[in-house]
């Protein structure tokens, strides 16, 4: 029986012990039974987050995917292994049948005052456009992760090759019963840059991630999180992809994944 999003709570059902239970918006667009890579690198971050003190704000997450992620009953499991009143560090790992499927590490920086001087080269996002048809990957119609996320792009398109920029919001919390916070929010949608801005016909080629790294600058500020996204191959059949994240007033932080390009 096919699924939908009919009745889907959130990302994650929680229960006891760190154990979740990956529901159909985190469905994969490659294998049905298996999960995207941006909500399992939010929900680390979420569980690296919950142990520093609130006056510590996540900078930069490293999430490694140690192979595919299958959307089955999960364990996250978070430690500090650099405590620090002004900068520490913390890892965690997501487990699937006693195996770890992905494991992150995170740096957290104390906030303070406001600085004299803020930059001048902040990065400006378009203004949001109208609601549009929701168009995924060329003979793609049931995607959990792509359905349970608002896409409103300013250029470009899931379905056409090319760089793309993209006004996004989370239609279902992260953890069910939870409110998901800004930073959350920005890193469900960064995992989606390399899908984004795609350079190659999907079918014909393979572009994995093996990992993903988010710089934050800040939390973006309401809803809405906007993905410019950009992917360069190597002449050795390497890519890279980057995208700035931002809000509606500015630049928010980075995103950066390295791919394996292959023919299928």
């Amino acid at each position: 029986m096919s699924e939908s999003m009919t009745g889907v709570e959130a990302f994650y059902l929680p229960a006891d012990g760190g154990r979740y239970q990956p529901t159909y918006a985190t469905m994969s667009p490659w294998d049905g039974s298996a999960q995207h890579g941006g909500p399992p690198s939010a929900l680390l971050a979420h569980a690296m987050t919950d142990l520093v003190d609130p006056s510590l704000r996540l900078a930069r997450i490293s999430v490694d995917f140690l192979g595919v992620i299958p959307r089955k009953p999960c364990v996250v499991r978070a430690e500090i292994t650099r405590p620090g009143r002004r900068i520490c560090r913390t890892e965690a790992t997501m487990t699937v049948d006693d195996r770890v499927v992905a494991a992150a590490s995170a740096w957290h920086i104390v906030t303070g005052a406001e600085p004299p001087a803020r930059g001048v080269h902040d990065y400006r996002a378009p203004e949001l456009p109208d609601e549009q048809p929701q168009r995924f990957f060329v003979g793609l119609t049931d995607w959990g992760y792509g359905e349970a996320i608002e896409w409103r792009f300013t250029h470009g398109s899931l379905d056409t090759p090319g760089p793309a920029a993209v006004w996004s919001r989370l239609r279902v919390p992260l953890v069910a019963s939870r409110e998901t916070s800004g930073l959350e929010r920005l890193i469900v949608v960064a995992d989606s840059a390399n899908g984004l801005s795609n350079e190659l016909p999907l079918g014909d080629w393979l572009f994995i991630p093996p990992t993903l790294t988010v710089t934050a600058l800040r939390a973006p500020v309401g809803e809405w999180v906007f993905v410019d996204a950009t992917t360069t191959l190597s002449a050795d059949g390497l890519g890279l992809s980057t995208a700035q994240l931002a809000d509606s007033q500015g630049l928010c932080g980075t995103a950066a994944q390295p791919l394996l390009v292959s023919a299928t």
